[in-house]
């Protein structure tokens, strides 16, 4: 209340950034993105040919992993560059989930101060208006005027500083993992296409003097 209209919009910043900061930890926990395992698992069922339509669906919606080695699964059949071009494809559109609300969260960082300010100019406005008006009066009411519209400063920077932190983290962890899907993914297209690469070896047939003899 001593902070004045300027603070609801930075308590609502913050509300969003705590909704966000709990919903990401959620969904980017490391065993729901990069389940333990799982790279290996498939591999082997790419060796055995344990690859039905049903066990590619229950594979996509498992987690970010497994969506990005279904995909190379079911066009397992194509070349190298096809099957590369495909996990690309699929592999922006899992970063993207995964970086969902970083952006909002980066944003709220970044206006967190700027709100803050403003609500700290506002309040130091009003209080000069209302010095001119009635004159200086007494000089601790106008120190206390100042400090209160200082709250907004101080109210933006706690919200602001948690987010770009969490942001920044944030960042850091989806990027790790791109690493991490990429080198799964890698091994994964290399035991793809180890059969594709091999050479055919046809049985030689018998030449004709070795016919005619026997």
């Amino acid at each position: 209340m001593a902070g004045g209209w300027a603070m609801l919009p930075i308590l609502i910043c913050s509300a969003v950034a705590l909704a966000i900061v709990l919903e990401r930890c959620w969904t980017l926990r490391r065993r729901s993105v990069l389940p333990p395992g799982l790279g290996e698992e498939v591999r082997n069922w790419a060796r055995s040919g344990q690859l039905d339509p049903n066990h590619l669906a229950t594979l996509a919606s498992g987690s970010p992993l497994g969506e990005l080695l279904a995909s190379a699964l079911a066009v397992r059949n194509r070349p190298r560059e096809l099957i590369k071009e495909r996990i690309e494809d699929t592999g922006r559109h899992v970063v993207h989930r995964m970086e969902r609300y970083l952006n909002t969260l980066g944003t709220i960082a970044l206006i967190g101060p700027l709100l803050g300010l403003l609500g700290t100019v506002i309040g130091l406005i009003r209080m000069f208006m209302e010095v001119m008006r009635g004159g200086v009066g007494d000089p601790m009411k106008m120190a206390g005027g100042i400090g209160e519209a200082l709250i907004c400063t101080a109210t933006g920077l706690i919200v602001a500083i948690p987010a770009y932190v969490l942001h920044r983290y944030f960042r850091s962890k989806v990027a790790g993992y791109c690493v991490e899907m990429e080198k799964q993914a890698t091994e994964l297209l290399d035991e793809l296409t180890v059969n594709q690469s091999a050479p055919t070896v046809r049985p030689r047939a018998p030449r004709a003097t070795e016919s005619s003899a026997s």
